[in-house]
């Protein structure tokens, strides 16, 4: 194995790089008709570019919980109070989400952040419904719900305070060192059974971190958060996530290994996926960052995808399939059963669930 953080990883604007930006590329949304195109007007002038910054837009959403019926997801509700997000790893496979929103799954995903100020009025709405039905809710099941905005707009720690008000069990999926600011409210639900996280870790070198990753928690930093959540009490895994053929799988063991012994209870991992706008995108990534592997790690790649840089049917969207993809897999359970994690535990418990108000009746009944 050829250590990343060895080879000439490109960092400039003039190769076309944002110095903090996944990406400086902004295709068309695959939506709209027209296309805007730059084009040689003749003067020999230098263009002044500007850094892109990072724009807040409010969702005038009505309701909160996404529901979905994917037979290969283990959830079935969740909720995401931030739409694009700052991170800007190029490898997300909800970039091309963004289109549905009138935006570019490109620098927009990461510049143009959608945020929902009325989340928790919302979810506490939906959760006093009499015909609501319980199950566990995800947080950051498309984009990152501790992303860099969170520190100043703590949507999500208002929604976690209504979770808790109502016994709500909540599962969530960062990248952030931003989550253990709500441990106070995160152990207390792990106490009743109520709350698990997830830590995505996609490589121990700071180097391609930095490069894939340029606006989340150091690799160190992630293992840290790991380590507090599980010294504080908290069900927490890690996500060995997205694994890249030729680029990050060979550090699959070495990372769940370092997250086991911080703390992880669980592991798993998916193979890299590259719906729509995406496959251009990170092709464009590595070609810019690391050209002498662009070729061997694109090959690997659609040998996993039968052919294709992406699939998007349900059951090998999320594995692979062919000789590669299997020989990760093979590696990710054997790993697992020698460190003895994803051991089986009691679901997060459902039958808790009450609305504040119809708690306090029974309270007050039981005074008579």
């Amino acid at each position: 194995m050829v250590a990343v953080s060895r080879l000439q990883i490109n960092q400039d604007i003039k190769h076309g790089v944002w110095k903090g930006r996944g990406t400086a590329r902004n295709p068309p949304n695959r939506f709209e008709r027209a296309r805007v195109e730059a084009f040689d007007d003749g003067w020999d002038l230098p263009e002044e570019v500007s850094r892109p910054r990072t724009t807040l837009i409010r969702d005038a959403a009505k309701s909160i919980i996404a529901r979905n019926d994917s037979p290969d997801l283990n959830f079935e509700r969740s909720v995401n109070p931030y739409r694009g997000c700052e991170h800007g790893c190029i490898y997300c496979f909800a970039r091309p989400s963004h289109a549905y929103l009138g935006y570019s799954a490109g620098l927009d995903f990461e510049t143009q952040i959608v945020f929902k100020p009325e989340a928790a009025r919302l979810l506490e709405k939906e959760l006093s419904k009499p015909g609501y039905k319980v199950g566990t809710i995800v947080l950051g099941s498309n984009t990152d719900p501790y992303q860099p905005v969170e520190r100043t707009l703590s949507i999500t720690r208002s929604l976690l305070e209504v979770l808790e008000r109502f016994n709500h069990p909540v599962s969530i999926v960062t990248k952030s060192a931003g989550v253990l600011r709500d441990v106070d409210i995160l152990s207390r639900m792990a106490a009743k059974n109520l709350a698990q996280v997830h830590v995505s870790i996609t490589t121990l070198d700071p180097v391609l971190a930095r490069a894939m990753e340029p606006r989340a928690a150091s690799p160190a930093r992630r293992l840290a958060v790991i380590a507090g959540l599980a010294e504080a009490g908290i069900a927490v895994g890690v996500l060995a996530s997205p694994m890249i053929p030729g680029l990050n799988d060979a550090e699959l063991e070495s990372i769940v290994e370092a997250a086991a012994k911080a703390g992880a209870l669980s592991a798993h991992t998916i193979l890299l996926r590259l719906p729509h706008e995406l496959g251009d995108l990170f092709s464009d990534w590595l070609n810019k960052h690391l050209p002498e592997r662009a070729g061997h790690v694109l090959s690997l790649i659609r040998q996993s995808r039968a052919g294709a840089l992406n699939d998007p049917n349900f059951h090998t969207r999320f594995q692979g399939s062919g000789p590669y993809a299997a020989l990760l897999g093979q590696r990710m359970e054997r790993v697992v059963r020698q460190l003895q994690l994803n051991q089986e535990r009691a679901p997060l418990d459902c039958g808790q669930f009450a609305a504040p108000a119809a708690r306090a009746a029974v309270a007050q009944m039981s005074l008579f």
